[in-house]
């Protein structure tokens, strides 16, 4: 039997606005992901999407004046354009008012409910209709929500709930087993931690929210908006042969909701869990929080603006470690910008192909000397990679990018006998083909240029046999 593709996901993002950063941020860290995995070998799936239900959306539909369905089929299209204009190669994009997720949600609750899961009581407690979930009196800041600025609703009424203490031996031994693998390491030890402090059962219905899926057993009342948008991952996975996901990846605030509550659901039904779960962490905007007050929210088209398309999509993961929290600030993301992509990868592809413009039969390939130099920082390149250690990753191919820069200043091939020039391009040729090829999935359409500068395709050239083909490159990244 052929192995599955390698499944991955994004959360679906909530269309009540326009995309912003924050989800730019995780979508483009999913596909460079997906791009490397494919350079590596491996057939891969990716899925991204939008969430549609529930009291924020309707809230939102009503004070522009639409219906639900009609205003979420504007934003939609917000979000499709904003990943296209990214260059995320995603192969489905699911919608939950999607017929197929519809149907697929309600035959997953049936069984949940079939199987003695889901029990019928009162709930009574704090509703955040901004966060479109329950919040605990520790959570609030002076009785606010803190994420909002606005108190929650008192709630209070008879609910369907999931037996999620059932679950709670089965999931600490899964997470602290890594047979579900919570990364980083500190995301794992935040789970495990209120794990072991006890789980109680959640409310997996709404009775006054009108704008969801019905209950199957029950159309008196609707789905609550997190418990089926989870589902959307199995919508896509199970009839594609791709269950169980490979990796989801998500940001820390919806942690707890995709380790631990999402897999005890797919217990429940008897279905694998994810493999993995990886959540980054928080970001501000020149050391503020992103706000729509403030106005310090970035969209995704502000940064192509600023930087075209590749050199956003770089300047999101290598300005801090994926995984911690960090801080995005326009100065720093210029700076960062002309040093490491107009001062650093664009110039040295237009010294390297200005210089060996021209010279035949010249085969892919470094010296023996070189190859000692260049082969273990690509193969930490390759281990930060398959680790989401994006930033890790953009270090190591600046590392080989000093490393040819320095190369070409000592041994000053314009100055050389043919044969010696010959040699030392060579090498830098060599040197520039790794920098693309470890670039390519932060930077594909540059990269792309890159190669075919040297008379190369993305990733089917033979090392050692290739005779390249020269042109001199022109200028990639505009120094700003």
């Amino acid at each position: 039997m052929d192995k599955k593709p390698f499944f991955i996901t994004t959360p679906i993002y909530y269309v009540n606005d326009v995309p912003h950063i924050g989800s730019a941020y995780t979508t483009v860290a999913a596909d460079v992901y997906n791009r490397f995995l494919k350079q590596e070998g491996r057939a891969t799936k990716f899925l991204v999407g939008s969430d549609e239900h529930g009291a924020k959306i309707a809230e939102a539909a009503e004070k522009s004046g639409k219906s639900p369905k009609e205003y979420t089929d504007e934003i939609v299209i917000s979000f499709k354009d904003a990943w296209a204009n990214l260059g995320i190669g995603y192969d489905h994009f699911i919608r939950t008012t999607d017929p197929e997720h519809e149907k697929t949600a309600s035959i997953f609750l049936q069984k949940l409910y079939d199987g003695s899961f889901i029990t019928k009581g009162v709930y009574e407690g704090l509703y955040c209709v901004g966060c479109e979930k329950f919040k605990s009196a520790e959570e609030l800041v002076d009785g606010k929500c803190p994420d909002h600025n606005r108190a929650p609703e008192q709630y209070q009424e008879e609910n369907y709930f999931f037996t999620l203490s059932k679950f709670q031996i089965e999931l600490e031994n899964l997470i602290e087993s890594d047979k579900l693998e919570v990364r980083p390491l500190e995301r794992k030890n935040e789970i495990l931690g209120k794990l072991r402090q006890g789980l109680q059962d959640i409310s997996v219905s709404r009775k006054k929210v009108e704008w969801g899926i019905p209950l199957p057993f029950d159309h008196a009342q609707t789905m609550y908006v997190w418990i089926e948008a989870l589902i959307n991952y199995y919508t896509y996975g199970k009839p594609n042969n791709l269950w169980p996901a490979d990796l989801h990846l998500i940001g820390k605030d919806i942690l707890w909701f995709h380790a631990v509550i999402w897999p005890a659901m797919l217990l429940a039904i008897g279905e694998e869990p994810p493999k993995k779960i990886f959540a980054h962490g928080f970001f501000t905007i020149s050391g503020a929080k992103m706000s729509k007050t403030l106005g310090n929210v970035i969209s995704p088209s502000e940064l192509i603006q600023k930087f075209d398309v590749d050199g956003a999509r770089y300047l999101l993961l290598s300005s801090f470690p994926f995984g911690t929290d960090g801080d995005f600030d326009w100065a720093r993301l210029i700076e960062k910008y002309n040093a490491d992509l107009a001062n650093g990868i664009g110039n040295l592809a237009s010294r390297i192909t200005t210089l060996a413009a021209g010279i035949e039969g010249v085969v892919l390939g470094t010296d023996a000397a070189m190859s000692e130099v260049v082969s273990p920082i690509f193969k930490k390149w390759q281990a930060a990679m398959g680790e989401l250690d994006f930033y890790g990753a953009t270090v190591a191919t600046q590392e080989l990018v000093k490393i040819c820069d320095k190369y070409l200043n000592e041994t000053k091939p314009w100055a050389l006998a043919e044969e010696e020039k010959r040699t030392v391009l060579k090498n830098c040729l060599a040197i520039l083909s790794v920098i693309a090829g470890c670039s390519y999935p932060f930077m594909p359409q540059s990269m792309e240029r890159i190669f075919s500068s040297l008379g190369l395709t993305v990733g089917t050239d033979a090392w050692g046999k290739t005779v390249l083909f020269i042109t001199k490159n022109p200028q990639l990244f505009p120094r700003l």
